[in-house]
């Protein structure tokens, strides 16, 4: 059996292709929409954070024979477990990874290291700002720009009560919530800033299936300025971009009938 960190939807296409390839897959996932979604192709889900001592545990009593780490590009806590709870394990691990986009630097992009970064940037340039990064790392932001002269901050994220809980606790008003599930399109995006009279859109370099490029695309063309929060730099050690390189490791690393 093959263990998918999963969660995002090529992390699920990842595991029906490990699936499709003869493996009994399990699946682990976050939020209820995620399982959900794993359960609708049938594939076996458990719904939870996991820290490295559980998915040791897992591991062990599940007999687990590689993890696949297909978290999302800046779940770096999930990826730091799953590295450790594989080595405490004794088994093989894989990170898959979408593609980084290649984004240009301009007048209007700036990219930097960490949110908090992002949030001191946006201090600075104040204005109508839209938040793109979702909820983890709302208190950052909002610590940081709530309250400043001629600052307005608009968040978008996932339709969740526990978001809209988070956002009473850190002062942000009911008319400064976007709550609507990507993916975005470029129009879509166009007339969110309007409405929002945005003038600094801050978001995260998810790449191409996180809908970057129509959050940057959409503002470049409205000539709003962004600011791009850079992936974490994590030594992953063996890392595919491509699904047939994550299964090929999986036939090269268990040496198995693909009956298991």
């Amino acid at each position: 059996m093959i263990l998918v960190l999963a969660g995002t939807s090529d992390a699920r296409e990842l595991a029906l292709g490990i699936r499709a390839a003869g493996y009994v897959v399990l699946t682990t996932v976050v939020t209820e929409s995620a399982a959900k979604s794993m359960e609708a192709e049938g594939l076996a889900v458990l719904t939870g954070r996991l820290t490295a001592e559980d998915m040791n545990q897992l591991i062990q009593d599940k007999g687990l024979r590689v993890v696949v780490d297909a978290t999302h590009p800046f779940a770096e806590e999930a990826s730091k477990n799953a590295m450790a709870a594989a080595k405490l394990a004794a088994v093989p691990y894989v990170r898959f990874e979408r593609q980084s986009l290649s984004i240009e630097q301009s007048a209007l992009v700036t990219t930097v290291d960490d949110y908090k970064q992002a949030a001191e940037l946006a201090a600075e340039k104040r204005g109508s700002i839209m938040l793109t990064t979702g909820s983890k790392t709302l208190k950052i932001f909002a610590d940081r720009l709530i309250g400043l002269p001629d600052t307005r901050l608009i968040a978008r994220m996932l339709p969740r009560q526990d978001n809209m809980e988070k956002c009473e606790e850190l002062g942000i008003e009911q008319k400064n919530i976007v709550a609507m599930q990507g993916p975005f399109s470029k129009e879509l995006n166009k007339a969110l800033y309007d409405h929002y009279k945005v003038n600094l859109m801050i978001t995260k370099e998810s790449g191409k299936v996180g809908a970057v490029d129509e959050k940057l695309e959409a503002a470049l063309e409205m000539g709003i300025p962004s600011i791009v929060i850079g992936r974490p730099e994590l030594e992953y050690g063996t890392l595919y971009s491509d699904f047939q390189g994550v299964i090929q490791f999986i036939n090269d690393s268990i040496h198995i009938h693909k009956e298991d």
